[in-house]
């Protein structure tokens, strides 16, 4: 696909390792953060005009959700004090930056079956009630609904020390990762997702290595799939379509 500069496609590439490294490269590297660069460096080598915002929440995560961040955040906007709108300055530049973004790229290992506590804090700061989620407690029928532009798709990109938490696989209900990213993400309306991992990390033999040739292998299939699906309209490719 030629690369459409008038028509780009935004990507946000968050990491949340806490290893600093990619395992490529440093010997202690990260998994996760080799496949969430692969994907992003495959991405601009096609489309080298789409801008990438980079977000390393595992070497600077994000504030967790305090007592001052929940009474800031259910205040309504014109009522803030100066001090409230300080606690969530942090939150609204996270939430700026995933609602204008089309493709949400994630490196996400896997610790104790789910989510670094630093991507959750940036998880907490984004799912925001009159921000990307409504709620109306006098609303007919459900009273919350996601107000995330549509559009936008989610790409997870993990690792995981044992095996078989893929869907059917002996500890796919251990599988805490893809759900703590779906299902908050999904409630407040990024829907498509799709997600590579690497196992095996703990068993540190030939099946890792077969696992992470896999994974790479599996990054590259996943970014020229996303490539060729249909145009939205104005040269870049529909995310959001099921593929």
């Amino acid at each position: 696909m030629a690369c459409d500069r008038s028509n780009p496609i935004r990507l946000l590439h968050i990491d949340a390792s806490a290893r600093s490294g990619c395992s490529d490269r440093d010997r202690h590297g990260s998994h996760s953060r080799r496949l969430s660069r692969r994907f992003v460096d495959r991405w601009q080598a096609a489309r080298p005009g789409d801008p990438v915002i980079y977000r390393d929440v595992g070497r600077a995560p994000p504030a967790p959700v305090s007592e001052a961040w929940i009474a800031a955040a259910f205040c309504p906007p014109e009522r803030r004090s100066n001090e409230q709108k300080a606690v969530l300055a942090e939150s609204d530049r996270l939430t700026a930056e995933l609602v204008a973004a089309d493709l949400v790229v994630v490196g996400a290992p896997m610790y104790n079956f789910g989510v670094p506590a630093q991507l959750k804090a940036w998880i907490d700061n984004v799912v925001r009630v009159g921000v990307t989620f409504g709620f109306d407690r006098s609303r007919a029928g459900e009273p919350y609904w996601p107000m995330l532009p549509k559009g936008k798709r989610l790409i997870i990109l993990t690792a995981r020390g044992d095996h078989g938490y893929d869907e059917g696989g002996r500890l796919a209900a251990a599988n805490l990762v893809e759900a703590g990213l779906k299902v908050p993400l999904r409630y407040i309306g990024l829907e498509a997702s799709d997600t590579v991992a690497i196992e095996y990390d703990e068993f540190a033999d030939a099946r890792l290595a077969a696992s992470i040739a896999a994974a790479e292998h599996g990054v590259d299939r996943l970014v020229d799939r996303l490539l060729a699906m249909p145009d939205r309209g104005d040269g870049a490719p529909a995310l959001a379509l099921s593929a």
